[in-house]
């Protein structure tokens, strides 16, 4: 199957339903897609990204339903091997085309894949090659989401392929996005999950895409867009410094204590007015934490101790809280312990890369008490009064 993208610019890549997890780590509720793009100009003709290893054959099917007889450039926008796996499989049914790509993803290519070094064309930031009619210019881009990472401008077209940039994990026969209601959770997870921690990279390139006149972004996942300030609009919002007003408690409880205490401090943040969202971390998936952690101003672990630690799914939130690096204002933690430990240090010695504000902790030896109770009272206080300081918010009556 093909789709035609514009004036002899077609997506070839493929449509994978039933994948539910991706790197072994991040659930895929949707399935995904890897989008692959063939550009034919007037001289020459250029393949944009392939798709994930073992799914060649069909994108060979593709190339072939389109009349494909040569491939004179892969474009390889990105090393990883959703989008490079099947670079062998093209070369071998194309034997005369080059690779094109950055020095740093050449070196990638070579090891992880074992494309010769001859195979190659290294080109610059900004450097453009002809098909023709048809120009390609490449952007440097690293850190989104790798160091290696580029785009590519078809110039005269003004279509934009920027790899995982603007992605979504998200099978659908549908080609363009015509709303921000139909995508905006699917590329808030993927944002989420994937792009979050490069915020501030994003923001630069964001910049420098303002520079190009873009009709159409054609990402390597998920849906393209023939109204590109849909998914531009969401990126500006996301990756700005504004939250919202909300708190994520994430917590586990093995005995009942952990999950007491949250019930009482969720409620009295109800009573205080302060929209909050409680996720029980033992049974919940990555990107539901991931997608709460874009815009919540603050967050609260709540643990159990474990031995003389942090239960390994409150470890695991932890990790996620910091590798993520979300713009969180304030962050906090709710222990209980039998006896003793040193969880609330573990927990925070884990937490290098967030620049929150630590609220004071609330300890607590087996089921709250009543002084447990007011300390929980007072970390809702706290956290309700510093929300009304910047939302403007009125307590509940």
């Amino acid at each position: 199957m093909y789709r035609c993208v514009a004036d002899n610019v077609y997506e070839v890549g493929v449509i994978d339903w039933d994948r539910k997890l991706f790197d072994e780590l991040i659930p895929l509720p949707y399935g995904t897609s890897y989008n692959a793009y063939l550009v034919r100009g007037s001289e020459k003709i250029a393949l944009i990204d392939t798709v994930n290893s073992g799914r060649g054959a069909e994108l060979l099917e593709h190339l072939r339903a389109l009349g494909v007889k040569k491939i004179d450039y892969v474009i390889a926008n990105h090393a990883e091997q959703d989008h490079s796996g099947s670079i062998p499989d093209v070369l071998r049914e194309f034997p005369e085309a080059k690779v094109v790509t950055n020095a740093k993803c050449r070196e990638m290519l070579m090891a992880l894949l074992h494309v010769p070094e001859d195979k190659f064309i290294v080109v610059n930031d900004r450097e453009r090659i002809s098909l023709g009619d048809k120009t390609l210019e490449f952007i440097f881009a690293p850190w989104v989401h790798w160091p290696e990472t580029m785009l590519t401008y078809l110039v005269e077209q003004q279509i934009l392929f920027p790899c995982d940039f603007f992605g979504s994990h998200l099978a659908t026969s549908k080609l363009f996005v015509d709303s921000p209601a139909e995508i905006e959770l699917h590329a808030k997870r993927y944002y989420a999950e994937i792009m979050m921690p490069f915020r501030t990279n994003i923001a630069g390139h964001l910049e420098v895409l303002k520079k190009y006149p873009i009709k159409i972004i054609a990402p390597s996942h998920g849906p393209l867009y023939n109204k590109p300030e849909i998914i531009m609009e969401l990126y500006s919002k996301w990756i700005g410094a504004e939250t919202e007003n909300r708190v994520l408690v994430l917590y586990v409880s093995m005995h009942g204590s952990t999950g007491k205490a949250v019930r009482h401090f969720v409620e009295q943040l109800i009573r205080q007015g302060i929209p909050v969202r409680q996720i029980d971390i033992a049974h919940a998936d990555l990107g539901e934490i991931a997608i709460e952690l874009v815009d919540a101003t603050t967050v609260i672990l709540a643990t159990p101790t474990v031995l003389t630690g942090a239960h390994p799914a409150a470890v695991y939130a932890a990790y996620l809280f910091n590798a993520l690096r979300p713009k969180t204002k304030y962050a906090g933690l709710i222990v209980s312990y039998g006896w003793g430990g040193r969880c609330i240090e573990q927990i925070k010695g884990m937490l290098t890369n967030i620049k929150a504000e630590l609220l004071e902790s609330v300890y607590i030896r087996g089921l709250p008490a009543e002084k447990d109770f007011e300390l929980i009272d007072k970390l809702a206080l706290t956290i309700a009064e510093k929300h009304r300081t910047i939302f403007g918010s009125e307590k509940n009556g």
